[in-house]
């Protein structure tokens, strides 16, 4: 069990720590829905929330608990992930709409050439 107490008193967890991590975690779930828009927002927001909080604890490590900090290190792992996935979900359902719209735009053609015969 780990202490949380210091001798100037007891240590705080970081703040925000648990809400990057659920961010970072959504954007990995929320990949799965809305075609990457959700994972993208939350895992952008869990990044910026997480180097604050990375900041706070490196100015003052003696003030916040180790679990906190570890808690923000998984959550900005998490919000990478989800990061990557959004971009990559992002770029596959582009390609794929541009292909419908060329595919739409040659099939009058094709039905056109083929009742020639």
């Amino acid at each position: 069990m780990e202490n949380n107490y210091d001798l100037n008193g007891p240590k705080i967890d970081l703040p925000n720590a648990t809400i990057v991590l659920v961010l970072g975690i959504v954007s990995i779930v929320g990949n799965c829905f809305c075609f990457g828009f959700i994972g993208l927002i939350c895992g952008i927001i869990a990044l910026v929330l997480a180097k604050s909080a990375k900041n706070l604890y490196i100015s003052n490590p003696d003030q916040y608990t180790e679990n906190s900090f570890k808690n923000v290190n998984t959550g900005k792992i998490c919000a990478w992930i989800g990061v990557s996935l959004a971009i990559l979900v992002l770029i596959v359902v582009g390609i794929l709409g541009v292909l419908g719209a060329f595919f739409e735009a040659v099939m009058p053609l094709v039905d056109g050439f083929i009742s020639w015969f």
